[in-house]
């Protein structure tokens, strides 16, 4: 990434972690990947149980290789031939990892889900939610925050799950209803009643969709 984009990055992700400690959140400004993991493992207790949302993120700066080579019970819903079990399993973890498919400058941020495994555990049940997000994903406002999910995050992982949705072919939002549509529940995380248990780290690279 380009010096000077990373030197605005670090200035943006100083706004967002305050816009996100007025919303009972904590954020945290990472330099790198390697930061980032570092900080990441930092919040996870040895021994703890952990589950995830498929974030790509975690997996981009290699939390889940740690995860599942370490000390922890990492819930990996990928070994169960129960789906369901493995995602209910997630709500009673002490810890959950996800990403965000935008966050606004202030601190709010969007999620669209298909299941909504993801965004009600972002909501309730694990005693923490990790957010690993990349500053690419960085929108000025709700609005352009809510485009960017709908027409970046959304249709790529159409495309990523083979899902045979009009995003898929045209690569923006067309607003379906498809059997396969991923856009099923929208989550808008604007506070968290609980403080310390949402954490955001902010990487200053380009991570996840």
């Amino acid at each position: 990434m380009n010096e000077m984009i990373k030197k605005r990055n670090a200035l943006l992700a100083g706004k967002v972690v305050k816009g996100l400690a007025s919303r009972n959140m904590t954020g945290y400004c990472a330099a790198d990947r390697e930061e980032a993991l570092r900080i990441a493992l930092e919040l996870i207790p040895k021994g703890a149980s952990v589950s995830m949302g498929g974030a790509m993120s975690a997996h981009e700066i290699g939390l889940v290789d740690a995860l599942k080579s370490g000390d922890y019970d990492f819930i990996d819903r990928d070994a169960y031939d129960d789906k369901r079990a493995a995602m209910l399993k997630a709500y009673d973890a002490d810890v959950f990892l996800t990403s965000a498919n935008a966050i606004t400058e202030d601190g709010v941020m969007i999620n669209i889900d298909g299941n909504a495994n993801r965004v009600s555990a972002i909501a309730q049940g694990p005693r923490k939610v990790i957010c690993v997000v990349g500053m690419n994903k960085v929108c000025p406002d709700v609005d352009s925050a809510m485009k960017r999910a709908r027409n970046v995050a959304a249709p790529v992982n159409a495309q990523r799950f083979g899902l045979d949705t009009p995003c898929t072919k045209t690569g923006a939002c067309m607003n379906c209803k498809s059997p396969d549509t991923i856009c099923c529940q929208f989550l808008i995380t604007r506070f968290s009643r609980h403080k310390d248990r949402i954490h955001v780290i902010l990487v200053n690279d380009s991570l996840g969709f």
